[in-house]
């Protein structure tokens, strides 16, 4: 009995301990767990229902619009369409009305499976899948966005949301109110009834984000495989008749990919995952050289019947944009550039056409892809392209060429330090190479080992530091030293140089994960300036590069490079560099070329005057040396005595003059007369995000004539400021030419002017005369598409004006910073 007892004890702390564990099954009988069955079941069979019921209406419209007569779908706004979600369910099922509303649960589940045999198979591949439909979105552009920020733009990005969640985000273009995106998405959706939330912000640092409309994409109007362009007015529910904008989408519905599509999809996102990753090592696979020749038949844009175009060109990241040809139809652009190719295919070259206006937004006259897989390499393309929306077309010669020389490597596997490898290239780029591709002028390696006593950019008193080595548009980048003031980098870059006047630029910059990198400091130096094998420290500059910052970087540069190459690129134009700041309206700016111009002015009157003193006699041994001079120089007189004079004057300066010192002095002292404050721009006046209601439209039309006379002023200023900036620029190359402060372009001028010489004391004038005219009247009929170019003003853009010398001028280290420069011993 004890025994009983016990046992039975047992059993019930058994129960109990049972009882906490499981309670809902200890206490859940059988009719409980049957009608919570039965509820899973009929949840189950509504949502497969649901499901089937969507596909049937996608497949029924898809249908009516394959009928022939049946227009194309449109998505209409919201309150022009009722939701597939306010429909009867009822009625949806096909069933009696409210006899299925009032049907016992085990005869209206009996009736759904009974009805719909092949539900619970649907059933099954609706749960067990994350999404039933897939839809692609490709964002395009924004049209006449809102302005948010106060310099009258704004710095929008794209939200899209489902069901309340973020499912996608795009890149922010900064300072646009036309962005161009061109990014695709592809989201998950079980529901068609519910739409996609597409959000536009403006993008504030450290402030909260302003909104610039929303609109909702309807999906339930889609078809199957059909790709459908959708435009989306956007709204700001608070301010419903303000005028937000639009958006350019494309949207595409399918059905979630079989396995076959999904490894196919795979591969291309993996082809497109390398691709991305060439681009962020920066290793491009290609060249394109694209010459752009000149525009036929464009629509007039402006009031007088004319349009005033201009080109952009968009390659990936890559943007270019050329001169604008005021007041034609038919403009003559005649420009040559380059965009580096990351992807195996080439990718897809973007060309847009607008028209400048002053004072407002430019006019977009039409639009333009060209494939560039679809064109052969090594092999120069003539391409008219028709513009698609609209009647013109430009006209491009196109050349797809391999990848340069250019690498990333660390400190000790740099190409040059290799005996066999050095030796190589320098065969490559002797004299006995100097008329084999051409373009092919040398090949620089800069080492970046290390930077000492950089600013503190963050909070926690340290920085991230990276470097950025910039030739011309070609760019390659440091990785990031984290929270380090002397960082240690030790790599090594190679570069193809195409022209040895180039300027290589090293800026340091920190990283920021939630914003841009902030500017540390940078240094310029000219190629033809550098000592070959020679570890050098630079004290970094400001971004004017007119004073010293915080910060020294060590570098050490070999440059390689074909003299007689350097010498004939010295006669074509300059490559431009794609990313330029635009010319501001400055104070401190005008003032400097107006002084820069006065200078080279009042070096015009000094020598006026000293010919003026030798009339007067003010000195007889001078008055009487110069008129002996005259007599004997007039009465001789030969052509050839001109370029022999300019000759003698650069052998002069050479050896006796000490104008060297003297310039840069005076150029410090035009630096030093200009106030050093910060420049107070003439920037536009900040423009309300959004009008009042009351606000007349003849006080509109008034803010607009002011804002387009304001504007007019500014681009008068930009002008003077430029033209002064021109002709000082010149006077200073001509000088600078002459006081050898380049060695090889006087040189060159030497060489130059000895062959002048030579032909006109040998050959008769009328013959070289007449081979001018033979050249210039028949240029034109051996190359229709040749740039047009100037040899003279070719060859002095490559000679620094005084400004650009003292910017490329090193400044003196600190004593007790000095580094140990060393002559590395030569590999070979």
């Amino acid at each position: 009995m004890e025994a009983a007892d016990g046992y039975s004890g047992s059993g019930s702390v058994w129960r109990q301990i049972q009882a906490r564990l499981s309670p809902k099954l200890s206490h859940r009988d059988p009719a409980d767990r049957k009608e919570r069955s039965l509820r899973v079941f009929r949840r189950g069979a509504r949502k497969a229902e649901a499901a089937a019921a969507a596909l049937a209406r996608v497949t029924d419209r898809s249908q009516e619009q394959a009928r022939p007569g049946s227009g194309p779908s449109l998505l209409l706004p919201p309150s022009h369409r009722k939701s597939s979600s306010e429909a009867d369910p009822a009625g949806s099922r096909g069933g009696g009305g409210g006899a299925a509303a009032v049907a016992p649960p085990e005869t209206q589940d009996a009736r759904e499976g009974i009805s719909s045999p092949g539900s619970s198979v649907a059933a099954d591949r609706a749960l067990s899948s994350s999404g039933m439909f897939k839809v692609e979105v490709e964002l395009k552009r924004g049209h006449n966005l809102a302005i948010r920020d106060r310099g009258g733009s704004s710095d929008p990005y794209v939200k899209i949301k489902l069901g309340g969640k973020e499912v996608y985000r795009s890149r922010t273009i900064h300072r646009n109110l036309n962005p161009v995106w061109d990014e695709k998405t592809t989201i998950l959706v079980e529901c068609l009834s519910e739409p996609l939330l597409v959000k536009v912000f403006d993008y504030d640092f450290a402030l909260h984000d302003d909104f610039m409309g929303a609109a909702p994409l309807q999906l339930d109007s889609l078809e199957l495989h059909r790709m459908v362009p959708v435009t989306l007015l956007l709204k700001d529910p608070q301010c419903p008749d303000e005028d937000l904008g639009t958006l350019e989408l494309s949207v595409t519905l399918r059905p979630k990919d079989s396995p076959v599509e999904e490894r196919r999809d795979a591969a291309a996102q993996q082809a497109q995952r390398l691709a991305e990753l060439h681009r962020k090592s920066q290793l491009w696979r290609g060249i394109a050289n694209i010459a752009l020749i000149e525009g036929r038949n464009l629509i007039p844009m402006d009031s007088n019947g004319l349009s005033d175009p201009y080109v952009k060109f968009r390659l990936g990241h890559q943007k270019y944009r050329s001169k604008t040809v005021s007041k034609t139809l038919c403009p003559q652009w005649r420009e040559q550039f380059d965009l580096h190719l990351y992807e195996e295919t080439g990718g897809v070259l973007e060309i847009t056409v607008w028209d400048r206006d002053t004072g407002r937004r430019d006019d977009f006259i039409g639009r333009c892809q060209l494939d560039l897989s679809s064109l052969a390499k090594e092999h120069t393309h003539h391409l008219e392209l028709p513009l698609q929306e609209c009647q013109g077309s430009v006209v491009l010669l196109v050349t797809l060429t391999a990848s340069a020389h250019v690498s990333i490597a660390d400190l000790s596997v740099t190409p040059l330090d290799d005996p066999q490898e050095r030796r190589d290239i320098q065969k490559r780029y002797s004299l006995t190479k100097s008329f084999s591709n051409v373009k092919d002028v040398g090949v620089v390696q800069v080492k970046v080992t290390r930077a000492e006593g950089l600013m503190a950019a963050d909070v926690t008193g340290k920085s991230d530091p990276f470097c950025v080595l910039e030739l011309n548009n070609d760019r390659l980048q440091t990785h990031t030293v984290y929270k380090n003031l002397n960082p240690e980098w030790n790599k090594a870059f190679t570069f193809n140089v195409k022209d040895v006047h180039s300027v290589l630029e090293v800026s340091v910059f920190d990283e920021d994960r939630d914003r841009s990198a902030d500017f540390l400091g940078r240094v310029v130096i000219p190629l033809l300036s550098v000592r070959n094998g020679e570890i050098k420290g630079y004290v970094l500059k400001n971004k004017e590069l007119t004073g010293p910052t915080k910060g020294t970087i060590y570098l050490e540069i070999d440059v390689i490079y074909n003299t007689v190459k350097a010498a004939l690129r010295s006669l074509v134009p300059a490559e431009k560099k794609y990313i330029e700041e635009e010319p501001k309206v400055s104070k401190n700016l005008l003032q400097q070329n107006f002084l820069r111009v006065k200078r080279c002015i009042m070096v015009l009157f000094s020598y006026g005057s000293y010919i003026n003193s030798c009339f007067e006699w003010e000195s007889v041994q001078r008055s009487l040396l110069s008129f002996m001079v005259f007599v004997l120089v007039v009465w001789n007189f030969q052509l050839f005595m001109l370029p022999l004079s300019l000759l003698l004057l650069l052998v002069w300066n050479y050896f006796f003059s000490s104008s060297w010192d003297a310039a840069d002095a005076s150029m410090d002292a035009v630096f030093q007369s200009v106030d050093e404050e910060e420049d107070k721009e003439v920037r536009r006046p900040p423009v309300a995000a959004a009008a009042s209601d009351g606000c007349a439209s003849a006080q509109d039309s008034e803010h607009r004539s002011f804002m387009d006379k304001l504007h007019a002023i500014q681009d008068v200023f930009i002008s003077v400021q430029s033209a002064l900036d021109q002709v000082a620029s010149h006077g200073e190359r001509i000088k600078n030419t002459f006081n050898w402060t380049v060695p090889f372009l006087s040189l060159l001028a030497i060489a130059t002017f000895s062959v002048a010489t030579l032909l006109l004391y040998f050959v008769p004038l009328r013959y070289l005369v007449l081979a001018w005219g033979v050249n210039k009247f028949t240029k034109k009929l051996r190359n229709p598409y040749r740039i047009d170019n100037n040899e003279l003003l070719d060859f002095l853009s490559r000679v620094p004006s005084d400004v650009q010398v003292m910017q490329y001028r090193p400044l003196k280290m600190d004593p007790g910073q000095s580094p140990c420069k060393r002559r590395r011993p030569h590999p070979s």
